[in-house]
């Protein structure tokens, strides 16, 4: 596995970057803005429904599910999470990450390391109304699972400049499949081959205004 280090961001909280890619799991500007930005102001809230699935590929350190479950409890309605993610985080730097700490709900961090404990390709009651559903699995293993009638997803996988396969047609086709009709796929990349690509296999793509420090992100719709 490549190595993986503790930095800080523009708004003093802090993320994991891969040195030799040069990537990191989050934006250097800061993680909570561009997490409420792409995928709970432009993803989750475009959902009207009391009963929502969702899934998130790239699981990562659990912020964006997080997040959605505050949501959730906030908003009062049901959420069943699906996500897969092939390099789980370690407890040791989710303790450094701190991320319960971004919010002020009840019993923050209880929930926050329930998330990342909850036992994989297995349904968890996370809350009575968030059920969480984790695959320890490449994303392109997505069509080996029984997921269907996907109403969201959180497309937060690693930039094209270092993983190009998750940009191309191949793997939009394998999501597309997975999802109900005028379900939204968000994301923070607005490159445009992979515009491009998830056009090809059907989706309605429309550029948004990207959070801090993007221009631009998409949000693609099943159509």
């Amino acid at each position: 596995m490549l190595e993986r280090v503790i930095i800080t961001t523009e708004e003093g909280t802090h993320t994991i970057k891969i040195p030799e890619w040069n990537e990191c799991y989050h934006s250097h500007h800061g993680i909570l803005q561009e997490a409420n930005h792409v995928f709970i102001s432009n993803g989750l809230n475009k959902i009207h429904s009391k009963e929502i699935s969702i899934l998130e590929m790239g699981f990562g350190t659990g912020l964006n599910a997080f997040l959605t479950l505050n949501k959730a409890i906030e908003k009062n309605i049901k959420i069943n999470y699906y996500t897969l993610e092939k390099y789980p985080v370690s407890t040791e730097e989710l303790e450094k990450l701190k991320y319960w700490k971004l919010t002020d709900e009840e019993e923050a961090e209880k929930k926050f390391f329930l998330l990342h404990e909850a036992g994989w390709e297995k349904e968890i009651v996370i809350e009575n109304n968030f059920k969480l559903i984790k695959y320890n699995l490449d994303f392109f293993e997505l069509k080996n699972i029984p997921i269907q009638n996907i109403d969201l997803v959180y497309y937060d996988a690693f930039g094209a400049r270092v993983q190009p396969e998750f940009w191309d047609e191949p793997m939009f086709r394998q999501i597309y499949n997975c999802m109900s009709y005028s379900a939204l796929l968000t994301t923070y990349s607005s490159k445009g081959s992979a515009r491009r690509a998830m056009e090809s296999v059907g989706f309605k793509v429309e550029k948004l205004q990207g959070p801090k420090g993007k221009r631009e992100m998409v949000n693609a719709w099943k159509i």
